[in-house]
C-alpha cells in the first residue's frame, strides 16, 4: 500500500526544539547542514516540510497521548482498572500543571511550529531556488504546507490552553515569549489558512500521499470559523470544499490499514510500520521519526485494555444503527481470536471463546487491527484521520441550522445518515432548530466516537458541565488545560499569575 515516506537523511538535521530558553531554539546540526546554507535545492525543501508532518506522531500528539486526553475527558472511554494515573485524570479532569503529558503536548505543539517557522522564514531563500531545480509552484505549495501546519499546531494549543505564546519566526536569542490573546492567535491560524488554501495544490494535482491540499486548508478554516462562532464564514469556506470528496460506501472503511487516503479522507497522520517500530523513548523529543501509534494496543480489548467505550457512548446509538458495530466489539462478535463474550468468564474458558475483561459491555473496534489478527502490536499503524467528510457535513448542518434553513441542515444531517452500509431513517425537514441541534448532538457523537472531537464540540456548544455532571468537570476551570509548570519556570514572560483560572 502506498503512503508517502518521510525523507530521513536530511531532515534528521533540521530537527529542533522549542522551549522557553535560548538554547532550546538551537538547531541541532548532526549533519553538518547549516541553516544559513539550507533550501538549496527541492529535496532540501521538502525533508524540510515533511519534518513539520512528523512532528505530529511525538508522543505528546498522535503516537499516544492525544487520544487519551480528547476521548477520557468527554467520557466517550471509560478507564480500566490498569489505566495509568496520568490517563484516569482526564476523567477525572484532577490533572494540573505539573501533568507530564500535557507538557509533552505543549511542547510537541511549539517544535512543530518551530519546524513550520524555519520554512516560512525562509520563503526568499525558497523562491531563489533556480526554476529548473524547483518550479514556483512546488515552492509555493511548500510554504503552503508549512502555514497550514502551523495553523493546525496553533489550533491544537488555543483550544486547549486559550491565551499562548505566539511565535511566527524563530528568534536568535529569547527567554520567553509573553501569552498572546487567543483572538490573536486565531487571527493568525486564520490568516495561515487562508494563505495556505491559496498556494496548495487542488485535491486533484496533489499526487503525494498525506499531504495537506487547498481543500484540507478550506476544510480546517470553516472549522476555525465554527469554533469562533462566526457560521456565515464558516459555511463559505465549507462550500468550496462541498461535493470535493465522497463519503465512503462502507463506514468501517475508514478506520482500516487497507483502505487509507480514501475518498472521505481530508487530512490524515500517516504511519508507515515497514519503516520501523518504536520504544517508549521515542517520539517524546520529536527528533525522530516515530511511525506508529500506540492507540492499538492500549485501546485493544485482547490486549492491553486500558480504556473501554463509556455506557453513556454506547447507550446514545440509535437501535440497529450498524455504526455500532463498526465502532465496537459486543457479545457475539468474531474476529481472528475468536467470538467475543461479556460477562464472568467461565474457568476454563472455553477455546474459540475471548471474553472481554472486567465485565464491559464492549471494545474499541475503530482503529484497531482486530478484524485482521487476534492480538494488537505496539506497532499498529493505522492512519488516523483528523479530519474526515462526514465531518464537515455535520458542521455544515450545524452552520445552516444557524444562519441557513433547517431544511438543509437536516439534508447534510440525511447524508451522513445515508450513507450506504449505514442507511439510518431520514430525518424529516420539519424539524425546529432546536430539534435540529439536538440531531447534530446525537449524530456527531456516534459518527465521530473515538475520534477525538466531541470533548471540543461540548466546550464550543457550552453544554459540557451539563454532559459531564458528575465526572469532577468544574466551569470556569475545565475547559482549558493549565499552563505546564515547566513553562512557568522557565520563561521569564510566563508566571504563575499568568495561569490558567483555577490551576
Amino acid at each position: 500500500m502506498r503512503k508517502y515516506k518521510y525523507f530521513t537523511a536530511t531532515v534528521i538535521g533540521l530537527l529542533f526544539t522549542l522551549s522557553c530558553d535560548n538554547s532550546g531554539l538551537e538547531l541541532i546540526n548532526e549533519n553538518n547542514i547549516a541553516p544559513e546554507t539550507f533550501f538549496s535545492d527541492a529535496g532540501q525543501v521538502e525533508s524540510s516540510v515533511t519534518a513539520v508532518y512528523a512532528n505530529l506522531q511525538t508522543q505528546g500528539l498522535y503516537t499516544r497521548h492525544m487520544f487519551f486526553m480528547m476521548d477520557n475527558m468527554s467520557h466517550e472511554n471509560g478507564g480500566n482498572s490498569q489505566l495509568e494515573a496520568d490517563k484516569r485524570e482526564y476523567l477525572q479532569f484532577s490533572f494540573n500543571s505539573a501533568h507530564g503529558a500535557i507538557g509533552l503536548y505543549w511542547n510537541s505543539c511549539y517544535k512543530g511550529i518551530n519546524k513550520a517557522n524555519f520554512v516560512i522564514g525562509n520563503e526568499e531563500k525558497i523562491n531563489a531556488i533556480p526554476e529548473n531545480k524547483l518550479s514556483q509552484t512546488l515552492k509555493n505549495k511548500y510554504i503552503g504546507e508549512a502555514k497550514f501546519l502551523r495553523a493546525l499546531y496553533y489550533f491544537f494549543l488555543v483550544t486547549r490552553f486559550g491565551d499562548v505564546p505566539l511565535i511566527t519566526t524563530i528568534p536568535d536569542d529569547i527567554v520567553g515569549y509573553p501569552r498572546s490573546p487567543k483572538e490573536e492567535v486565531y487571527q493568525q491560524i486564520i490568516n495561515d489558512l487562508t494563505d495556505a488554501s491559496n498556494t496548495l495544490l487542488a485535491k486533484g494535482e496533489e499526487t503525494t500521499l498525506g499531504r495537506a491540499t487547498k481543500e484540507t486548508a478550506l476544510a480546517f478554516l470553516g472549522k476555525v470559523y465554527l469554533f469562533r462562532g462566526e457560521h456565515r464564514l464558516a459555511l463559505d469556506s465549507f462550500e468550496k470544499v462541498y461535493g470535493k470528496y465522497q463519503l465512503e460506501e462502507n463506514y468501517f472503511d475508514n478506520f482500516k490499514e487497507q483502505t487509507e487516503y480514501g475518498p472521505e479522507s481530508i487530512f490524515e497522520v500517516a504511519y508507515d510500520t515497514s519503516i520501523g517500530g518504536s520504544g517508549w523513548g521515542d517520539g517524546s523529543s520529536g527528533d525522530r521519526l516515530n511511525e506508529i501509534t500506540f492507540r492499538g494496543q492500549e485501546y485493544g480489548f485482547n490486549d492491553w485494555f486500558n480504556v473501554f467505550p463509556s455506557n453513556d457512548l454506547l447507550d446514545e446509538y440509535e437501535l440497529g444503527d450498524p455504526r455500532f458495530k463498526d465502532c465496537f466489539y459486543s457479545e457475539g462478535d468474531t474476529f481472528p481470536g475468536g467470538t467475543v463474550r461479556t460477562g464472568t468468564p467461565p474457568d476454563p474458558v472455553p477455546d474459540g471463546e475471548v471474553y472481554i475483561a472486567q465485565n464491559r459491555r464492549a471494545g474499541w473496534k475503530k482503529y484497531q487491527n482486530y478484524y485482521q489478527r487476534a492480538h494488537e502490536e505496539t506497532n499498529s499503524g493505522i492512519n488516523f484521520k483528523v479530519m474526515r467528510y462526514a465531518d464537515v457535513l455535520l458542521m455544515m448542518a450545524e452552520c445552516e441550522n444557524e444562519v441557513g434553513t433547517q431544511a438543509n441542515a437536516v439534508g447534510y444531517i440525511n447524508e451522513v445518515r445515508s450513507r450506504p452500509s449505514v442507511m439510518m431513517p431520514l430525518l424529516p425537514t420539519t424539524l425546529s432548530k432546536s430539534e435540529v441541534f439536538d440531531a447534530i448532538v446525537h449524530e456527531r457523537k456516534v459518527e465521530l466516537a473515538g475520534e477525538q472531537i466531541r470533548f471540543n464540540d461540548l466546550i464550543r456548544w457550552g453544554i459540557a458541565a451539563e454532559f459531564l455532571e458528575g465526572t469532577g468537570f468544574q466551569a470556569g476551570k475545565s475547559e482549558l488545560f493549565p499552563i505546564p509548570l515547566s513553562e512557568i519556570t522557565s520563561n521569564e514572560n510566563i508566571n504563575s499569575e499568568d495561569q490558567n483560572p483555577g490551576y
